[in-house]
């Protein structure tokens, strides 16, 4: 059987053997309403006529209401695009503010991902440094006093790190 949620129009599939005949709660699964549903019996009796029925009556009485229906869709129509133009400006607006706020994160996390590349890159660069270090001494043998005060220089800052820490 097909079930209709009263909330959001949202249509479901159930098997009859999950409600009993006295009826049950439901929830919606894509609105979270709760409602109560009872199986309602539906009158399957042949309806017999007891007039005959004039067919021109009829046609006239169809095209009549042709013209009500076509009059009642077109108030319909028109709330139906304002409603729906409504409901895309509060999606753009929406997206609008959560790009706002996601540039001000990237922003953030950008600084502070360039901040831990040069931190690592800078690690590197001395690693590199003390590890190649006999082999630069004696190309350029100037750099062994500039290697020197770069090492104690950053063995001052560690120093200093582990005091504040």
């Amino acid at each position: 059987m097909i079930i209709t949620c009263p909330n959001c129009n949202k249509q479901f599939k159930i098997d009859n053997s999950l409600i009993p005949d006295e009826g049950r709660d439901l929830q919606c699964g894509s609105c979270n309403h709760i409602w109560f549903y009872n199986i309602q019996e539906k009158n399957n009796e042949v309806l017999e006529l007891k007039q005959e029925i004039i067919s021109e009556n009829i046609e006239t009485k169809a095209e009549n209401k042709e013209d009500i229906i076509e009059e009642k869709q077109q108030p319909e129509e028109i709330i139906k695009t304002v409603i729906n133009n409504k409901k895309k400006d509060k999606n753009s607006e929406k997206q609008k503010n959560t790009t706002i706020l996601k540039n001000t994160e990237n922003k953030g996390s950008k600084f502070f991902s360039y901040l831990i590349v040069f931190i690592i890159s800078f690690v590197a660069l001395i690693i590199l440094l003390d590890t190649l270090k006999t082999p630069l001494i004696n190309v350029f043998p100037g750099v062994e006093i500039i290697l020197f005060n770069l090492y104690e220089t950053l063995q001052d800052i560690k120093l200093f790190i582990i005091d504040l820490i």
